[in-house]
């Protein structure tokens, strides 16, 4: 019997083999068993969920706080905005928060604004917009109460230090009795955010605050609690209460700082940078004085006399007198001239009278201006002088201000470092600086600070070495800085993902596949060689198999391995053999 060629046989199984896609598909399906493919199906699935997740995860917005720290009511009607606005919110961990994708914060918190959006756990002036008819004049006046505490607890919160406050008014009733008459009071509750607190000068600005907004309310009426119930309001510094405010701390400290920037860039072309402390202590002269001052002085000496005005009356009577005396012989004689002259001080300023003359003109006499003959009057003459002089009042107004900051004192400290050298031996020493460097720098520094011996100050410059100081630096470790935690939980998480992928790709998946496309062992359906097994049988040598044996034994893997494939070649045989 002839043998029949193995071409005949790969033709015929090729014959039988499914074509297509999805032909090739089912046949590579084929060659896994049932565990196989349940563990290729659920490898693959595995796989494209993780790729899903994963691409959902980084398209997911990043979500950031809306409001925080918002009293329940206001949450409610936030997230009913939100609902009606169709925007995705989220709560943070302690549900203190309400949280939004990023992109839309602003715009999402302008809305929200527009209706009044959050209140605040407070009422304002907004409750006064639905007034009903016919209310009683005492639900208004609560109302505007209500109102007012309200507006005060939000102007309040603007503070930068300030979480939360509450203020509460009494307003007494007004009364037509001024005894009876009461003063309205307030206290206000402040809740401070952790780790902040209030300077003296802000808590004087609330008191002052709730004080100008009530009519007739004094400061000292209005009292201010932390949310610890400590009173804030009687806490005073005590430079305040020395009578220094802020402005004038700063003030001094604006003076030293200027004085210690003069001395330093002074001295430092002289000892180097970072050679040199220095320290100033200025005593400033806050007290304001305002005197005005009258003076008069003596107006006596002759040459610095003023006069300012002058009046002199003089009369002389020369008409005869009438007698009087005892009659007789001696009263009726005339009586003889006065010998002694009449003298006064002379008036500066003024014209000296004239002098009675009654030697120029024998016989006549001159008085006041009138001159008669003596024998033509009655001796003796009547004269009268008046004169009145008004001097100038010498007086000086002086008028003096205190200029308010001046300086009292200034007292300065500065410390030297050891000049830096170089040793014989090539390492870095220091050396002191000498008397003459020391007076140097010492006449330096008082030019540059202004001293003044009248004033008091004082100036003490010293030479020290400086001890060299480790900056030791903190630094947070890496596994506690919170950007780094964040980014390591993001990394690991990729990562985490990544590798699951590469083991089910690597693990699982390719080995199945693998073994789905790589065909089995080509098996040549030697057929023939049972048919001729005589002319094989001479061929075989002592020296191994021959290939009638090789292709007898693929022949029966063939048959045990695909029996059907078999059968269906031998009905084909058998099919053209009876043709």
């Amino acid at each position: 019997m002839a043998a029949i060629p193995d071409s005949t046989v790969d033709a015929a199984s090729a014959g039988t083999a499914p074509t297509g896609i999805a032909g090739r598909l089912q046949e590579a399906l084929a060659r896994l068993n049932n565990q196989q493919k349940l563990l290729l199906m659920v490898s693959l699935a595995a796989i494209v969920t993780l790729l899903v997740g994963s691409v959902l995860w980084f398209k997911q917005p990043d979500y950031r706080v809306l409001f925080s720290n918002i009293s329940e009511r206001d949450g409610g009607a936030i997230i009913s905005a939100l609902e009606q606005l169709n925007v995705p919110y989220r709560f943070s961990e302690g549900g203190s928060a309400i949280l939004i994708p990023s992109g839309r914060v602003h715009e999402i918190r302008l809305r929200l604004a527009s209706q009044g959006l959050p209140k605040g756990g407070s009422v304002g002036f907004e409750v006064m917009e639905n007034q009903k008819f016919g209310i009683s004049q005492f639900a208004e006046q609560v109302n505007y109460q209500r109102a007012l505490e309200g507006e005060l607890a939000r102007t309040i919160q603007s503070v930068a230090a300030v979480q939360d406050a509450r203020v509460h008014l009494a307003i007494p009733k007004p009364s037509v009795f001024v005894r009876e008459e009461q003063k309205p009071s307030a206290s206000v509750l402040i809740n401070l955010y952790p780790g902040r607190g209030l300077e003296p000068a802000q808590i004087a600005g609330i008191q002052n605050l709730v004080a100008s907004s009530v009519p007739q309310m004094p400061v000292g009426n209005v009292t201010v609690l932390d949310q610890s119930g400590a009173m804030l309001s009687q806490l005073k510094s005590k430079l305040l209460e020395a009578g220094l405010d802020p402005t004038q701390m700063k003030y001094i400290a604006e003076i030293e700082s200027a004085v210690i920037k003069r001395i330093d860039d002074i001295l430092l072309p002289i000892v180097g940078p970072g050679n040199a402390r220095i320290q100033v202590a200025a005593d400033i002269d806050f007290s304001q004085n305002e005197q005005t001052a009258e003076t008069y002085r003596p107006n006596t000496t002759p040459p610095d006399i003023a006069v300012r005005s002058q009046q002199t009356a003089e009369t002389a009577s020369a008409t005869a007198t009438p007698a009087i005396g005892v009659p007789g012989a001696l009263t009726n004689q005339p009586p003889a001239p006065p010998t002694a002259p009449l003298t006064q001080p002379p008036v500066p300023g003024a014209t000296p009278a004239a002098p009675l003359n009654l030697a120029n003109t024998p016989g006549q006499i001159s008085a006041a201006g009138v001159q008669a003959p003596i024998a033509s009057i009655g001796q003796p003459v009547s004269t009268t002088k008046n004169a009145t002089i008004n001097y100038e009042v010498d007086r000086t107004i002086r008028h003096t201000r205190q200029a308010v900051g001046a300086i009292r004192r200034l007292s300065a400290a500065v410390v030297v470092n050891h000049r830096k050298e170089v040793g014989k031996d090539g390492k870095p020493m220091t050396k002191p600086l000498s008397e003459a460097e020391l007076k140097q720098i010492n006449d330096v520094v008082r030019e540059a600070m202004g001293f003044s011996q009248d004033r008091g100050d004082t100036l003490s410059v010293a030479n020290a070495p400086f001890t060299a100081v480790e900056e030791v630096v903190r630094e947070v470790p890496l596994w506690k800085d919170p950007e780094v935690m964040s980014l390591s939980k993001d990394l690991i998480k990729y990562a985490l993902i990544a590798a699951i992928i590469a083991y089910l790709l690597l693990r699982v998946v390719k080995p199945l596949v693998t073994t789905m496309v790589t065909p089995p062992p080509a098996e040549e359906p030697a057929i023939d060689t049972v048919v001729g097994g005589e002319d094989a049988e001479e061929g075989e040598g002592p020296a191994g198999p021959t290939p009638f044996e090789e292709k007898l034994n693929r022949a029966r893997n063939f048959a045990a391995q695909d029996p059907k494939a078999v059968a269906n070649i031998i009905r084909d045989w058998a099919g053209a053999n009876a043709g």
